[in-house]
This record gives structure tokens, C-alpha cells and sequence, in this order.
């Protein structure tokens, strides 16, 4: 079990006069602590901290009005988030707080790094902890720290990645509630769960009288629907819960750049992502570049990049509170977040022109378009 943070600018304080955001170093006497279940990851990269004192505002409806940004409930919580999130800080200390100012001054505010796309790995800013009778107490101990150093007083969402299916789902249910009765979250929510886990959550929740889960971080995008498109909507209905979606641009593939092979710059050329160049020169891959020509047509009809009517097209469901954004560049980020204009533009007809291409709508019960 793995547990990540996430925030809204709601839970942001700025840093007190000659503070400055640094890089941490994990404490030795916490780091010795055994094989974990639980792992910390700080969602507010320390760079926030050295900015939000400048743009101290809330993001209120004039910023929604002037950068267009959409905010939704997330899943049928009462906690409003902007439906695109930044969630990757793999880049250099100086470009991510780069990101970060674009993204809050675009009107972001959902701030997530429990996915940095570094080798299909996650970094952690805290040392492993584990979930044996202590269990609670350390994770508590292990929040707190992290809330300090991060100069915040709670976070709105802590996600639960379980990574160890061992765990009885009553702990985890237990411990995620406490978490919350102490102040240091709003809202816990699942990260790569399974609808039949996040059930049982939510039914030792009622059974126990504790806080059940309001959200599924899950990977959404052109070629990976079944789970957002099929399962989760019944637990949107059934139960509230509802979906931050990671991954729109399925780690660059969509972007159309492996179009004619792989280009040396490329993160697909690096020997940590062999996975993903052996995913873009199978078969299959190759089938994926030939629709995404045919998307560009799309996009190109609608006047925007293929990029922006990927993530547009994550947004058309109902059951997608926000969307993750990936990226490493100020430029990209700025053309990614350019899909908040296209999202008008995702009619019934060219949601069914996608579908078309694509081949792989899943069968569901209703239809999700807006």
C-alpha cells in the first residue's frame, strides 16, 4: 500500500519570511523503518511554496473567467477541483516550479506527483512505512512530517495505491479515516484499484462506521477505456465515487511524435523506457500510430493540436473530475492546457468520428458524452 497527497490552493500557506523552499533530506532514524506498505508522496512539490506567497489570490470565478478553466466536484464530494491537474515533476527543480506558476496562474489548482513517469516508477519523498500493529501511528508520524516540510497544514486528498493485496481492506479503511479525523486530509481517495476493491471499501466503510473512498486516480486515454468507461460509472452512480484520470496522452504516444519511428530525444529512446519502445514498434503500436493520422484530421478540423483533443476528449465524461497533465516543458504545458478551449468543441458527432477511428468503445450501460 503505497499513499500519495493531493491539494488544492485552498491548503496552501505561504513561507514565512527568510523561508525558502529546499530539497529534504529523508531522516536516517525514519528511513530505517522496514519493508513498507505505505509510502508518503508529496503531491505540493516544494517549489510551491516559493511562489504562492506572490500569487496568493484564491482561484476564484474571475480566474475561471479569464483563463477559461472548469472546475468540478470531485466524484459527488463537495470539494471543487480544476478539471486539468499538473501531476508530473520529473523535470529539473527550476522547471517544475516554472510548471507549477503556469498551471496556478491558468487556474489549476490540483497539484498531484504520486505519477512522475520516471521508468514507470514513483518517487517518494518519505521512507517506506510499514503497516504492521503500529501502523496507524507511523503513517500519522510519516503525514505530519510531510505536511511540515511541505509548509502546509493538511492536504484535501490522500490516495491509497495498493500495492500489497495482503493488507486487509479494514486497515487500510481504518487507517485512511484516521488520517482524516486528525485533520491532516478532507478526503481519501484509490489509486489503481479495482471497482470490485473500491466496493469492499466502501462497504467495511459503512459496515464500521468510517470515511469510505470519493475518488479512483486511474490511466485514461485514447487506447485504455474499459475501466473509466465501463466499470467506474457504476461506482459514480451507485456510491459518488468519481476519477482522476493520468496518462491522456498515454506517456507521449498520442502526442504524435513516434509517428516515423523514435527520435533519439525522445523519452521512448531511454534506456528506462524500453517497456514503452517495445509497446511503440509491436504490432499493435503500429496500428495506434496509423489512427492517431486519422485523428489529426480531427484535430485539425477543430482548429487544435492532436494533444488538446486527447485531453479534451478525457474531459467529455461525466465521471472525470480532472485530468492529469504530464509535463515536462513550459510549452507543452501551455499547449496542453490550451484543451480547456476544445472542450466545447466535443460534440455527440465528433465523439462518435473518434469512436470510429479508435474501434474500442467498451460496451456500456449509458453514454457518457456531454
Amino acid at each position: 500500500m503505497q499513499v500519495s497527497f493531493a491539494c488544492t490552493d485552498h491548503g496552501l500557506k505561504a513561507p514565512r519570511n527568510g523561508e525558502h523552499s529546499k530539497q529534504n533530506a529523508t531522516s536516517p532514524n525514519t528511513a530505517s523503518q522496514a519493508r513498507a506498505r505505505f509510502r508518503t508522496v508529496a503531491l505540493i512539490a516544494r517549489s510551491l511554496g516559493s511562489f504562492t506567497h506572490r500569487y496568493h489570490h484564491s482561484l476564484k470565478e474571475s480566474t475561471a473567467k479569464l483563463t477559461g478553466m472548469k472546475y468540478r466536484n470531485l466524484g459527488k464530494s463537495g470539494l471543487r477541483v480544476s478539471c486539468l491537474g499538473l501531476g508530473n515533476f520529473s523535470c529539473l527543480f527550476q522547471v517544475a516550479e516554472q510548471l507549477m506558476t503556469i498551471a496556478y496562474e491558468s487556474g489549476v489548482n490540483l497539484f498531484d506527483t504520486a505519477e512522475v513517469y520516471s521508468g514507470g516508477k514513483r518517487s517518494s519523498l518519505n521512507p517506506n512505512l510499514s503497516l504492521s500493529k503500529p501502523a496507524i501511528c507511523l503513517l500519522t508520524l510519516g503525514l505530519k512530517g510531510s505536511l511540515q516540510r511541505m509548509q502546509l497544514e493538511y492536504v484535501d486528498v490522500v490516495f491509497a495505491n495498493r500495492t500489497d493485496t495482503n493488507t486487509p481492506m479494514e486497515e487500510i479503511v481504518r487507517a485512511m479515516t484516521h488520517v482524516i479525523n486528525q485533520g491532516m486530509a478532507m478526503y481519501w481517495g484509490t489509486s489503481r484499484w479495482s471497482a470490485m476493491e473500491i466496493m469492499e471499501a466502501y462497504s467495511v466503510a459503512r459496515q464500521f462506521n468510517l470515511i469510505p473512498p470519493v475518488c479512483e486516480q486511474a490511466e485514461y486515454h485514447f487506447f485504455q477505456r474499459e475501466k473509466v468507461e465501463t466499470h467506474l460509472p457504476e461506482l459514480y452512480h451507485k456510491i459518488g465515487v468519481g476519477v482522476v484520470s493520468w496518462s491522456p496522452l498515454a506517456c507521449g504516444i498520442i502526442t504524435g511524435k513516434y509517428e516515423n519511428g523514435i527520435p533519439e530525444s525522445s523519452r521512448a529512446s531511454m534506456k528506462p523506457y524500453q517497456w514503452l519502445r517495445e509497446k511503440i514498434v509491436s504490432e499493435e503500436g503500429r496500428k495506434q500510430q496509423a489512427k492517431l493520422k486519422e485523428l489529426a484530421h480531427i484535430a485539425e478540423k477543430l482548429g487544435c493540436t492532436l494533444p488538446q483533443l486527447a485531453i479534451a476528449w478525457c474531459l467529455r465524461n461525466e465521471g472525470v473530475s480532472s485530468v492529469l497533465l504530464g509535463s515536462s516543458s513550459p510549452s507543452q504545458l501551455t499547449e496542453n492546457l490550451g484543451a480547456i478551449q476544445v472542450i466545447p468543441k466535443m460534440t455527440a458527432g465528433i465523439a462518435s468520428e473518434v469512436d470510429h477511428i479508435l474501434g474500442n468503445r467498451p460496451h456500456s450501460k449509458r453514454d457518457y458524452h456531454h
